[in-house]
C-alpha cells in the first residue's frame, strides 16, 4: 500500500508505523466508492456491436481514470470516451442498466460475478497495491495483526472522512487531509511522495494470498467479499473492430507502465469463455 504525503515538518523522520497509524483515518477514504452494490445481470454481447458507432465508450475505476484519459487515448487511433468511478460503483451502474459501457475495466475482478454477471473477463494489470475502497479495510485488518494492534480497523474508520475514490485526491491536494491511503499508480501518476507497508498488509504479494484472505468484509448484499492480491480485469460488452482494437490496447498497452501499473509475465490471465478476438 502506498501513502502519499505532503511535504511538511510534521511528517519529517516519521516511521512507517506511525504512518499507518496517523493517516489511518484518512486511509478509511475511498471506502464510499466501494462499498454497497446489488446483484445483477448483463448478457456477454461480444459478438455484436449492436449497430453502435461513434466513439469507443470505457467505464472505468477511477484509479485507471488518468492513464486511460491521457496514455492510453494517446496510443489509439480511434476516438474513446472515458467516465470513472469506484469499482463497484461502475459495475452497480451497469447492472442496473444505467450505463451501457462497450468496454468496462474494474480494479477487482470478483465484481464480474457478484455484481454482474459476465460470460468472460481478462485479468490485464496489477499495481503494486489496492487499498481503495473495501480494500482499505482489509489492509488496516491485516496491519492490525502486523502490528499487534487489536482493533486497529475500528479504530481508524472514520464515517465521517469517507470520500468517493474519485475525489478523494482532489481532498489531499487542497489540504482537507494530510494523508491518504490510495493505488501507488496513483501516486506515481501525480509525483507524490509516498510510504510503501509491509507486504503483509499491501495486498500486492500473491505469495500471501493465504494470509489475504483472512480479512473480510460483507458487502450490504450479504455477500462478503476476502482479501485477496489485486488485479485489473476487463470486458468487452460489445464486438466488433473498433472495440475489439481499443481492447487490445487497453489490455496490452504500453501504457499501464508508464503509469504505475505492473502486467507480469502471467498476465494476461482469461476467465471464462473469452472469444478469440479478446485473446490478446
Amino acid at each position: 500500500m502506498s501513502m502519499p504525503i505532503q511535504r511538511s515538518a510534521e511528517y519529517e523522520g516519521v516511521t512507517r508505523r506511525t504512518l499507518l497509524q496517523t493517516a489511518g483515518a484518512a486511509g478509511a477514504t475511498g471506502i464510499a466508492a466501494a462499498i454497497g452494490g446489488c446483484v445483477g445481470s448483463v448478457g456477454s454481447a461480444a459478438g455484436t456491436n449492436g449497430g453502435r458507432d461513434g466513439p469507443v465508450s470505457v467505464l472505468a475505476a477511477g484509479s485507471l481514470q488518468l492513464a486511460l484519459s491521457e496514455g492510453f487515448r494517446a496510443s489509439v487511433d480511434r476516438e474513446i470516451r472515458v467516465e470513472a468511478h469506484g469499482s463497484v460503483t461502475a459495475a452497480r451502474l451497469v447492472a442496473e442498466g444505467k450505463r451501457d459501457p462497450d468496454i468496462l475495466a474494474l480494479a477487482d475482478p470478483v465484481l464480474f460475478d457478484s455484481v454482474l454477471a459476465t460470460d468472460w473477463h481478462v485479468d490485464f494489470a496489477t499495481p503494486d497495491l489496492d487499498p481503495l475502497g473495501y480494500r482499505t479495510l482489509f489492509s488496516l485488518a491485516l496491519a492490525s495483526d502486523h502490528y499487534d494492534r487489536p482493533g486497529l480497523r475500528d479504530d481508524l474508520t472514520d464515517p465521517r472522512q469517507v470520500y468517493p475514490e474519485t475525489s478523494l485526491l482532489s481532498r489531499f491536494e487542497t489540504g482537507d487531509l494530510d494523508a491518504a491511503v490510495v493505488y501507488r499508480s496513483m501516486a506515481v501518476d501525480r509525483g507524490y511522495d509516498y510510504v510503501d507497508l509491509p507486504a503483509a498488509v499491501d495486498l500486492g504479494d500473491p505469495a500471501r494470498t493465504a494470509e489475504y484472505r483472512t480479512a473480510s468484509y460483507e458487502l450490504p448484499t450479504g455477500r462478503t467479499v476476502r482479501g485477496a492480491p489485486v488485479t485489473y480485469a476487463a470486458v468487452a460488452r460489445y464486438g466488433g473492430e473498433r472495440v475489439a482494437d481499443v481492447y487490445e490496447r487497453l489490455v496490452a498497452g504500453e501504457y499501464l507502465g508508464d503509469h504505475g501499473f505492473a502486467r507480469p509475465d502471467a498476465l494476461p490471465e482469461y476467465s471464462g469463455d473469452v472469444p478469440r478476438d479478446y485473446r490478446v
